[in-house]
């Protein structure tokens, strides 16, 4: 990885400072989300107390987790030269966390998931209530709708959360990005379910162009560049700058989704929290298959998209699968554009012009996430 480009730290000094500040703003982070969920729950309390099996399941999914866009969106925000009070930017860290968390629960909804982090999905765990309960009727019925509902009430969280965010003179610009972020997201999603469902219709030599503008919309912007964005408007940074931090943001984002997608078929379960496979099984039509399918014969095409989104695809089929992408060469380009979109963006970080500090910072976060350490 390209860590010559944060500054030299032979005695740790600079690590020192970005793990005492983070963890200054991890603290106060915690602290608005539990003064914050706590005021969730004396409201639904009053609504009904068997409403609060909403805000146990929202709060198991945003207690875990590596805060990789809370951390973002402080170090944007850092870089940009915020200092001071630390709560404007703790709340907009927790909405990023609320909203990745309704992200997550529509997603395993979505792509039929069992677990997520090594444990049930939401709506598997409703489910579970339903059986356990006993209650009549359809308990997957019951465990999809409620999972929706939870998820839209963490979609309700973190717009709350971050209008207490936007505050002072680059609230503005903040409000503007949050908004975009979200439909970029949304339309993202759209057009990934899309693609399971015209992919194999599509002539392979289209299909990766597709598969980088929903792995662009889906996940780099709003996983990555939009975090990064969010902070430095929220310290005032001009457009100038929110730009800077778009050049190494964004085609960071990329790489990190193409590492996520090489994890989704070749990744170890006990890393991912995953099934092995479970991308495969899901149909996900991602760069790494669609550089598979133009990379491959017309015979194993048939077999990709034959095999593709079965959801009884057994760890025999799943290892042809993995065999036929790496025979295509797809492997190996997708780790190229991982390593070419990592350069641009460490190459962007060294010029990026802010303190020594937030650089070191973000150019850990950066080798984090694009080997998937954090």
């Amino acid at each position: 990885m390209q860590s010559a480009t944060r500054p030299a730290d032979p005695d740790n000094r600079l690590t020192d400072s970005v793990r005492r500040h983070q963890g200054a703003f991890l603290s106060s982070m915690s602290e608005e989300t539990g003064a914050f969920l706590a005021a969730q729950e004396e409201l639904l309390t009053e609504i009904s107390p068997e409403s609060l099996s909403l805000l146990s399941a929202i709060r198991g999914l945003t207690s875990g987790g590596k805060r990789i866009r809370a951390l973002l969106c402080f170090w944007g925000w850092r870089a940009a030269g915020g200092t001071g009070d630390l709560q404007p930017v703790a709340r907009a860290g927790a909405a990023l966390e609320f909203f990745q968390a309704a992200a997550l629960m529509h997603d395993d909804v979505i792509d039929r998931s069992e677990t997520r982090r090594g444990a049930p999905s939401i709506h598997r765990q409703f489910r579970q209530q339903h059986l356990g309960a006993g209650w009549h009727l359809d308990a997957d019925r019951f465990g999809t709708s409620s999972a929706i509902l939870a998820g839209d009430l963490c979609l309700a969280f973190s717009e709350e959360l971050f209008t207490g965010a936007c505050v002072g003179a680059g609230a503005t610009s903040a409000r503007a990005i949050f908004n975009r972020m979200r439909t970029e997201v949304m339309a993202g999603q759209y057009l990934d379910l899309l693609e399971e469902a015209v992919g194999p219709d599509l002539p392979p030599a289209t299909a990766a162009d597709r598969a980088l503008n929903i792995l662009r919309y889906k996940s780099a912007k709003y996983s990555i560049e939009r975090p990064v964005m969010l902070g430095g408007a929220l310290a005032g940074a001009d457009a100038a700058t929110l730009a800077r931090f778009s050049a190494f943001a964004l085609p960071l984002g990329e790489a990190f989704q193409l590492r996520d997608d090489v994890l989704g078929v070749f990744g170890d379960p006990a890393v991912t929290g995953k099934p092995a496979g479970d991308d495969l099984r899901e149909g996900k039509r991602t760069y790494l298959v669609a550089r598979a399918l133009a990379g491959s014969g017309p015979r194993d095409q048939g077999v990709l998209n034959s095999l593709l989104g079965d959801p009884a695809l057994d760890d025999e089929g799943v290892s042809r699968l993995r065999g036929l992408i790496t025979a295509s060469g797809a492997l190996r380009d997708t780790e190229q554009l991982i390593q070419d979109r990592s350069a641009e963006a460490f190459a962007a970080l060294g010029v990026l012009e802010t303190d020594e500090v937030s650089a070191a910072a973000l150019g850990l976060l950066a080798e984090a996430a694009v080997t998937r350490t954090f």
